[in-house]
């Protein structure tokens, strides 16, 4: 494994290799003592996957709300992503967001008090999604993608979004413009 920070230090970025041979691959998809050694301290409880169709499909921006917030270890399995972290924590951070191009080989570990979102770059894109604190019912939050207080530079307006994430409330608290 080979860590490096993105555009925000606070992201990592996380590069695997696939050994191959001619019976197919083998790659280690989380080792929890090689990300320690980089400064990542990271004991997941809970993997998940998600399986998107089509390019253009946007998710997020999601988190979970304190004392439920969760560090994300996500990775492409499949396909290609555009990955967005936000900063959303108290502070002089505020806002700020970076973008990491996930592909197989390629993850992105978001910390707490971000929120996470992605816009597929190609057909049946899937993600596994590893974090450090279980899903809680109630603990949802989530910010609009194209809210302009944050001016996210998506390569390209999403195909598919779901109605949940098109009707995040604005920063300034109004609601998401008709579509």
């Amino acid at each position: 494994m080979r860590v490096s920070r993105a555009a925000m230090p606070e992201v990592a970025i996380i590069e695997t290799d696939a050994v191959q041979d001619e019976r197919g691959a083998f790659a280690r998809l989380v080792c929890v003592e090689a990300l320690a050694a980089a400064g990542l301290p990271f004991r997941p409880v809970q993997i998940s996957r998600s399986c998107n169709r089509r390019a253009g499909t946007l998710r997020g921006m999601h988190l979970q709300r304190a004392p439920h917030g969760e560090t994300k270890l996500v990775q492409a399995l499949r396909g290609r992503a555009f990955d967005v972290a936000l900063d959303l924590r108290p502070g002089p951070g505020f806002g700020r967001w970076c973008a990491v191009e996930l592909r197989p080989g390629r993850a992105v570990m978001i910390p707490k008090g971000f929120a996470h979102g992605f816009l597929t770059l190609e057909d049946e894109t899937e993600l596994l999604y590893a974090t450090d604190h279980p899903w809680t019912p109630g603990a949802e939050a989530g910010v609009r993608w194209d809210d302009p207080a944050f001016a996210i530079g998506w390569p390209e307006p999403p195909r598919a979004l779901s109605p949940r994430d098109a009707a995040h409330p604005l920063r300034d608290g109004s609601a998401a413009p008709a579509a």
